[in-house]
């Protein structure tokens, strides 16, 4: 009989209530030994609440929270194997870099020489090793989140609580971070779990993501299960760019809906889930911009176009330039605004604001959501 895998962390029906306010509703799920995990949702979502009940700062309305296997419920922050690194890093500006990691081994009583071999390890795996006798405000923003992160793993934590690290830091600086987060986590190979509103850092930097909205998860997957499969229209909705429509359904057979939009576009959709709605039911539909081939004229005539495909006419209203990857917002000629990614190349062939075009997108990348 084999022993089930321990695992770093696991919440089993983990709720919080404040008053008639359910902040956390009923969250379970388990992170592997290793992983980087994130927490993504909008503000007030319960993210930040069921973080700290992980680190103890909370107690659960009800539900176990374990750690290595043991339940850490009655066991308070002190004394459970897990750090915590905030928005605003907590380093003590009166310390130097060494005292600032050094001083959680001081208070566990380490001694002298453990304390200088293990603050020089840590400088080292976070490519930090001549900065230990600089103050910290000689530090840049990227060094002062790594030595956050190296004061918590000097102390070996199970897990590592990270609530929205770079949110403080300037734009340029936080796209570097990401990489060098995901970077330090596979150094360490410590779990590390991570909140965030931003959808780009989850993606980025993690092994698995899950999504929250209004205490619940609405799904647990990879970053690639999360964009290209998601369960709900949440999901759809909140990881990733896409153009969003409301309709109803005008023909269903299977997978294959057909759908009329609110605007009066007619879509041909795939249906997500497994209930086919009927003739007439509401349902919302999501459609990322690559997806969508953006044409000066019809390579095919209108008899030509395959029937999974849509296509509609429009105008560029805009263009937003990002170098090669651009997009354009195209205005249709029921006057709706649809998001289409092109590439440009500098030439006079580049598309521009003002320039009629086709817009042709498969059924099969028209995600159809009931409501």
């Amino acid at each position: 009989m084999t022993s089930s895998p321990v695992h770093d962390l696991e919440c089993i029906d983990v709720s919080k209530k404040f008053g008639s306010v359910r902040a956390v509703d009923n969250v379970s799920f388990t992170i592997p030994s290793g992983s980087f995990f994130s927490i993504l949702g909008p503000s007030g979502c319960g993210k930040t609440t069921l973080m700290r009940m992980i680190a103890g700062f909370e107690d659960p309305s009800n539900g176990d929270i374990k750690i290595k296997g043991k339940s850490v419920v009655e066991t308070p922050p002190n004394k459970r194997n897990v750090k915590m690194v905030f928005q605003h890093l907590a380093l003590f500006p009166m310390m130097n870099v060494y005292e600032n990691i050094a001083y959680g081994l001081r208070c566990n009583g380490a001694s002298k020489s453990e304390i200088e071999h293990r603050v020089r390890d840590v400088l080292d795996r976070i490519a930090l090793p001549d900065v230990a006798h600089r103050e910290i405000h000689q530090l840049s923003g990227g060094q002062k989140q790594r030595i956050a992160i190296a004061r918590c793993m000097v102390l070996d934590p199970d897990v590592l609580l990270l609530d929205e690290p770079l949110g403080a830091l300037d734009l340029k600086l936080r796209e570097a971070m990401k990489i060098e987060l995901k970077l330090l986590q596979h150094q360490f190979n410590t779990t590390f779990i991570y909140i965030t509103h931003d959808q780009s850092e989850a993606l980025v930097m993690s092994d698995h993501v899950a999504i929250m909205n209004e205490g619940q998860f609405e799904q647990i997957g990879t970053p690639q299960q999360l964009y290209h499969a998601p369960n709900t229209a949440f999901v759809a909705g909140f990881v990733g760019d896409s153009n969003r429509w409301s309709g109803t359904v005008a023909q269903a057979q299977g997978s294959d809906v057909k759908v009329e939009t609110t605007a009066g576009l007619p879509l041909n959709c795939t249906l997500i889930g497994n209930n086919v709605p009927l003739v007439g039911e509401g349902v919302e539909i999501f459609v990322r911009p690559e997806f969508i081939t953006v044409q000066r004229q019809l390579a095919k005539t209108d008899g030509d176009i395959d029937a999974g495909h849509n296509q509609l006419e429009g105008v560029i209203d805009s263009l937003l330039f990002n170098g090669a990857n651009s997009r354009v917002l195209v205005r249709s000629q029921t006057n709706q605004l649809i998001e289409a990614d092109v590439t440009l190349t500098g030439g006079t062939d580049d598309l521009k604001p003002g320039d009629a075009v086709h817009l042709i997108w498969h059924a099969q990348q028209t995600m159809c959501f009931r409501t």
